[in-house]
C-alpha cells in the first residue's frame, strides 16, 4: 500500500447512502473491489454496476457464483470470497459492524486489519464500530453520514391493520410461511425474502414487491443488510432470535439495522412489531430512531497466519489467541468443527500428512454447510469429496453427474424445493473452485443451470402459495380508482383485468373458490365487490338476451327451480291460486332493480304459457262461462284440484249432477270413473310433472316428492310421501303398489263382470292391463278391498274343442285390449257405443247391480269358463291307461287365486257394514249383502242354480255387455224390476 492511500470509515445510520457513495468512489479509480455481507446484496450491487460500466468489465465471485470477463476492473464479492493480494487500486467492506458477529466476525474482522486498497480503503458501517476502527486501525478518517429521513416508531398492529407497502421480519421460516399465508388471505398476497434463496428466486420476488404486483413483504433479517427496498413501514414479528445455538434477544443496534429498511431517500419510514411480538421499550424505541447505541468493544478475531505442516499445526494456529485487547478469539466456526471431526478418521489423516494435502483439506472444510442437516453429515460429505480430490486429482464426472441428476428436479411444494435449492448449492460451491472437477465451465453451467431451474420453481411455488393476483390486481385498481375490464365469456367465466375470478351463474356471481384456496373474509368480499361493480353493464345485457331467449332455454325443476340452461335464475313460491304461481329471481343486488324486474317478467311469461299449454283442458273448463249451477261449482273443484278428484271425496256432488250438467262437463274432456274423476289429457307425463310442482308450493312442503317414471302402470306405493301424493301423480294406492287411474277403471269395468261372492279368478285381460304377475296382481287385489285365497291344482293342457277356439277369441280381445292400455282409457260404458250419457253414468255407479243383472245376459269371462273345461280334461286324463303306467311321475301343478270381496278390506279398501250404502269408490264388482234388495229375497248369485236355458255361440271380449238402460241402484222398486227381468 502506497504513502498515499487513504483509510476511511464512512459510519451512519441506515439510509444514508454509504453504498451508493462507495459505488462511486470505485468507479473513480481504475480497479476495485467491494466486499458485502450477502451473495444477495452482490447481486444488486453488480447489478447496478454492470449498468452503469457494462459487464465486460465487471467480475461477480460468491461463494456459488463465479462470473469474470477477461477484462474485469471491478470486482464485487462476498466478504469470505474477496480476493487477497491482487493490488486493486480500491477497496471496500459494507456492513463493518459484523466484526463483532460470532459466526462471521473474523472475518470481516480479518478485512479490516489486512484489505487496503492501493489508493483508497472504505470501511462502511454503523457508528458503534468508530472505537474499535480508531484502535486498530492507524491513519484512519471518519466520515459522519445522517439519515435522509426519519424514522418513527408506532407501536403495535394487526397484520390486518398493516399499512400497505410494509415488510413484516420473522426470524425462522415456518413464521415466515405463516405470516405470508394469512398476508394472502387478508391482503391479496405477499413477496417472500430470505437469505436461503437463491438471487434468482430472490430478485423474482423482490420483482413482486417493486411492481407494486403485491404490497407486502415477508422477509427474515437478510433486508437489514443494505438490500434496497420501497419499504414505507417495518414490523416485527418476534424480537429474539436463534443465533445457531440458542434463542437470544435481539440488540438495539440490531433492531435499527433491520427497522432502518424502512423509509427509502426523503421518504420517512415508520417501524412498530405485530403479531405475538411485545412493545418496545420507551428507551429501545427512543435509541432506535436517535440513532444511539453503546459503542462495540471487543471485535472478534481468527489467526489468518495460518501453518499447514500438519492437521494438528493447522488447528493450533486456529485456535491462536489474540494479542491485542480490542480482539476476542471468535468461537469455533464450522469449519474448524468439520476440520477435528475429519481429523478423527484414519483415512483422512493418512493421506493429510504434508503441507498441500493439509491445504486440501482445509479447503474442502471451508465449504460451506448449505443443507444445514446435522454436523455428522456434512463431515461425511466434506470426507467423500476430499478423497476424490486427493486421489484423483479432481471430482470425477460420473461423480458429479449423479449427485446433480438427483437433485435436477421441479416437482414438489416450497420445503421440497428450498432443500434441493439448498443442496445444488454445495456442487455450484465445488465447481466453482480451481481445479476441482476436469471441465470447470460445463459444470459450472450444469450446476448454474439446476440452480435456474429450481429457482424457478421455487419461484413459481411462492407465488402460488402466498400471492393471490386476482385479489391484489383488484385492491391496486380499486386503490386507484380505475375502472375495472370485466369481460364475461360464452361459459360464463368472468375476468377482471385480466384475471380469473369466479362465474356468472345466470344472474348471480359466484367467486373461484378453490383458485383462492377456499379463502374467505375479506379478501372474498374484495373479490366480489370489484367483480359486481366491474360486471354492472354485463348484468344488464345479459338480462336483455335472457328476456328475449326461446321458452325452449328455460326449464323448472322437481323442486321448483328455474333454470335458463345450467344456470338457475330464479324459482316458484306459492300464489294466490295454484295455477298462478309467483317469481322470486336470483339476481344480485349488484344488477339493480331492473335487472331484476326484466328477469322475473321473463320467468312469469314462461311459468303461465307452460301452465295454459299443459293444462289446456283445464284452463278451458275454467273459462267456460255457459257453465252454471252445479256444474260450475264442480269445475271449480276441478281447477282447484288440477284435474284429478277422488270420487269418494266428492260423491254427494256427483249425485248432485243431472244429466245434462254431466253432459256438459264431459265435453271438456271429464271422465266420472269409478274411483276417480278425472281428465285423461291431463295423466301424460309432463302434465303430471306440472301438476305435482304445483300442488307442491300449494301445500307449502319443504322437499318436493318426484313424479314417478313416465309409462307405468303400476308402481311401488311411496310409504312418506305427503297424502294426497298418489292422487297427484294420476296414481290410486293398492297395497303395496299403486296403478294409474285410467287403467284402474279399466280394471273396473273387468271386474263389474266378475261374480265377487261366489269368487272368481283373475283373467289374462286383468293381468294385460296391470301389467302384474298373478301374485303381484294378488296384492293389488287384497290392496283394493278383495280377499285372495291362494291354490294348487293339477296343470293340464287345454283339449282343441269349440270351446277352446272361442277361448282363442276371447284370448285376441285380450290382446287388443292390452294395446290400448298405454293411452288413458275410458270406462267400458263410456267407451261403448251408446250415445246417452246416462249409460256411462250408470255403470260407473252401479257397481252391486252390474255383476247380478249380468249373469244371465252375458258370458263368464275365459278364465272361469275354461275352468270345467279342464276338469273334465283332467278327468279323462286320470281314466287313460296311460295315466296307470305312468303313476310314479309326479303331477305338474299350477298355482291359482280366487277372489272374492272382503268385508273388512286387508289393504287400504274401505270397509262396508250391513245395510249401508256402498260409497262411490269402493271395490268394483260386489256389494255387502242385503244392501239394495226387499227383504226375504236372496242375493243373486254369480251363477245361476240348475241347467241355464240353451244359449247361442258365446263369444268372449274384456268389455261388459251393454245395458239398455242404468236402473238406479238405490230404489227398491228398480231392483224388483231386476228380479223380475231375470226370472227370479
Amino acid at each position: 500500500m502506497s504513502s498515499e492511500s487513504r483509510v476511511v470509515a464512512v459510519l451512519g445510520p441506515t439510509n444514508t447512502g454509504k453504498t451508493h457513495y462507495a459505488i462511486e468512489r470505485m468507479l473513480g479509480h481504475r480497479t476495485g473491489v467491494i466486499g458485502l455481507p450477502l451473495r444477495l446484496l452482490a447481486r444488486e450491487v453488480y447489478d447496478r454496476i454492470v449498468a452503469a460500466r457494462g459487464p465486460s468489465v465487471v467480475g461477480l465471485v460468491t461463494g456459488e457464483e463465479r462470473i469474470v470477463p477477461p477484462r474485469t476492473q471491478y470486482w464485487v464479492c462476498t466478504v469470505e470470497a474477496m480476493p487477497e493480494g491482487m493490488g486493486a487500486d480500491f477497496v471496500a467492506i459494507d456492513e463493518i459492524q459484523l466484526c463483532a458477529d460470532p459466526e462471521r466476525g473474523h472475518v470481516f474482522t480479518d478485512r479490516l486489519l489486512r484489505a487496503r486498497g492501493l489508493q483508497e480503503t472504505l470501511f462502511l458501517g454503523s457508528d458503534t464500530m468508530r472505537g474499535p476502527i480508531a484502535a486498530l486501525v492507524p491513519g484512519v478518517q471518519f466520515m459522519r453520514r445522517e439519515r435522509m429521513s426519519q424514522l418513527v416508531y408506532t407501536g403495535s398492529k394487526k397484520i390486518s391493520r398493516m399499512p400497505a407497502r410494509s415488510a413484516i421480519v420473522g426470524f425462522s421460516v415456518d413464521n415466515v410461511y405463516a405470516i405470508a399465508e394469512l398476508i394472502r388471505r387478508q391482503k391479496g398476497g405477499a413477496a417472500v425474502v430470505m437469505g436461503a434463496l437463491s438471487p434468482r428466486t430472490r430478485n423474482a420476488q423482490v420483482a413482486l414487491y417493486q411492481s407494486g404486483e403485491v404490497d407486502y413483504l415477508v422477509a427474515t433479517d437478510a433486508i437489514g443488510m443494505g438490500l434496497n427496498l420501497d419499504v414505507d413501514h417495518v414490523a416485527f414479528s418476534s424480537l429474539s432470535k436463534f443465533d445457531g445455538r440458542r434463542m437470544r434477544p435481539l440488540q438495539p443496534n440490531e433492531l435499527a439495522q433491520i427497522a432502518g429498511r424502512a423509509g427509502r431517500g426523503m421518504s420517512n419510514g415508520t417501524f412498530g412489531v405485530t403479531g405475538d411480538a411485545r412493545p418496545l421499550d420507551e428507551g429501545v424505541a427512543e435509541a432506535i430512531m436517535e440513532h444511539r447505541f453503546t459503542p462495540l468493544k471487543k471485535l472478534n478475531w481468527r489467526n489468518a497466519a495460518l501453518q499447514f505442516g500438519s492437521i494438528d499445526r493447522l488447528i493450533h494456529s486456529l485456535e491462536e489467541s489474540p494479542k491485542d485487547e480490542g480482539l476476542v478469539r471468535a468461537r469455533e466456526a464450522d469449519d474448524l468443527g468439520a476440520l477435528k471431526s475429519l481429523a478423527q478418521v484414519p483415512e483422512v489423516a493418512a493421506r493429510a500428512s504434508d503441507g498441500r494435502s493439509v491445504r486440501l483439506l482445509w479447503d474442502v472444510c471451508r465449504i460451506p454447510d448449505f443443507r444445514g442437516i446435522s454436523h455428522a453429515e456434512h463431515a461425511g460429505l466434506l470426507e467423500v469429496i476430499f478423497n476424490h480430490l486427493h486421489e484423483r486429482g479432481a471430482i470425477p464426472d460420473d461423480f458429479m453427474a449423479r449427485q446433480i441428476r438427483r437433485i435436477d428436479r421441479t416437482d414438489g411444494d416450497i420445503d421440497t424445493l428450498s432443500k434441493r435449492l439448498a443442496f445444488i448449492r454445495t456442487w455450484t460451491y465445488v465447481a466453482q473452485r480451481s481445479g476441482w472437477v476436469h471441465d470447470e465451465s460445463h459444470w459450472r453451467g450444469e450446476t448454474r443451470a439446476v440452480e435456474d431451474r429450481v429457482s424457478d420453481a421455487l419461484h413459481d411455488r411462492l407465488t402460488q402459495r402466498f400471492v393471490d393476483r386476482r385479489t391484489s390486481v383488484l385492491l391496486r385498481r380499486l386503490k386507484q380508482k380505475e375502472a375495472l375490464l370485466a369481460e364475461v365469456n360464452d361459459k360464463g367465466e368472468v375476468t377482471v383485468e385480466g384475471e380469473f375470478v369466479g362465474r356468472l351463474e345466470g344472474f348471480r356471481f359466484s367467486p373461484d373458490k378453490a383458485a383462492s384456496g377456499g379463502a374467505a373474509g375479506a379478501e372474498a368480499k374484495t373479490i366480489k365487490s370489484a367483480a359486481l361493480q366491474a360486471l354492472a353493464p354485463h348484468f344488464h345485457l345479459r338480462a336483455d338476451r335472457f328476456y328475449n331467449a326461446p321458452d325452449t332455454e328455460i326449464d323448472y325443476t322437481d323442486q321448483g327451480g328455474l333454470m335458463w340452461g345450467d344456470s338457475a335464475v330464479g324459482k316458484l313460491v306459492a300464489g294466490s291460486d295454484p295455477l298462478k304461481p309467483r317469481i322470486e329471481v336470483f339476481v344480485d343486488d349488484a344488477a339493480g332493480a331492473d335487472v331484476a324486474q326484466k328477469v322475473e317478467r321473463r320467468l312469469q311469461h314462461f311459468i303461465d304459457r307452460k301452465i295454459a299449454a299443459l293444462f289446456e283442458p283445464l284452463m278451458n273448463l275454467q273459462r267456460d262461462e255457459t257453465l252454471s249451477g252445479l256444474a260450475r261449482g264442480f269445475a271449480f273443484q276441478m281447477v282447484e284440484s288440477l284435474g284429478l278428484l277422488p270420487r269418494a271425496s266428492v260423491a254427494d256432488d256427483v249425485k248432485a249432477l243431472d244429466q245434462e250438467a254431466r253432459g256438459a262437463l264431459r265435453k271438456h274432456g271429464i271422465r266420472f270413473g269409478q274411483f276417480t274423476i278425472f281428465m285423461p289429457l291431463l295423466l301424460k307425463p309432463a302434465p303430471t310433472r306440472l301438476r305435482l310442482l304445483l300442488w307442491s308450493l300449494a301445500q307449502g312442503l319443504d322437499d318436493f316428492p318426484a313424479a314417478p317414471p313416465p309409462g307405468l302402470v303400476t308402481v311401488p306405493v311411496a310409504t312418506d310421501a305427503p297424502q294426497g301424493y298418489d292422487t297427484m301423480c294420476g296414481y290410486r294406492n293398492a297395497g303395496e303398489r299403486a296403478i294409474r287411474i285410467d287403467m284402474l277403471e279399466r280394471l273396473a269395468d273387468l271386474l263389474r263382470a266378475q261374480d265377487s261372492r261366489a269368487g272368481f279368478e283373475a283373467t289374462p285381460d286383468m293381468l294385460s292391463i296391470t301389467g302384474m304377475t298373478l301374485e303381484q296382481f294378488a296384492g293389488l287385489m287384497e290392496g283394493l278391498g278383495y280377499r285372495a285365497e291362494k291354490g294348487e291344482r293339477v296343470k293340464v293342457k287345454p283339449v282343441e274343442t269349440p270351446a277352446a277356439t272361442a277361448s282363442d277369441d276371447s284370448g285376441a280381445a285380450t290382446d287388443a285390449g292390452a294395446e290400448e292400455a298405454e293411452a288413458p282409457a275410458e270406462t267400458a260404458a263410456e267407451a261403448g257405443t251408446e250415445t246417452p250419457a246416462e249409460a256411462a253414468d250408470a255403470v260407473a255407479e252401479t257397481p252391486v247391480e252390474a255383476p247380478v243383472a249380468e249373469a244371465e245376459v252375458s258370458a263368464e269371462p275365459a278364465a272361469e269358463e275354461s275352468a270345467p273345461v279342464e276338469e273334465a280334461v283332467a278327468a279323462d286324463a286320470t281314466d287313460a291307461p296311460e295315466a296307470e303306467t305312468a303313476v310314479d311321475e309326479a303331477p305338474e301343478m299350477e298355482v291359482f287365486y280366487t277372489f272374492t270381496w272382503a268385508r273388512k278390506p286387508a289393504r287400504g279398501g274401505r270397509p262396508q257394514g250391513r245395510g249401508k250404502p256402498a260409497a262411490a269408490g269402493a271395490p268394483v264388482g260386489d256389494r255387502p249383502r242385503g244392501q239394495g234388495k226387499p227383504r226375504g229375497k236372496k242375493p243373486q248369485g254369480g251363477k245361476p242354480k240348475g241347467d241355464r236355458p240353451a244359449q247361442g255361440g258365446k263369444t268372449y271380449t274384456a268389455r261388459p255387455p251393454k245395458k239398455e238402460k242404468a236402473i238406479d241402484p238405490d230404489n227398491p222398486f228398480a231392483a224388483a224390476l231386476m228380479g223380475l227381468k231375470t226370472g227370479k
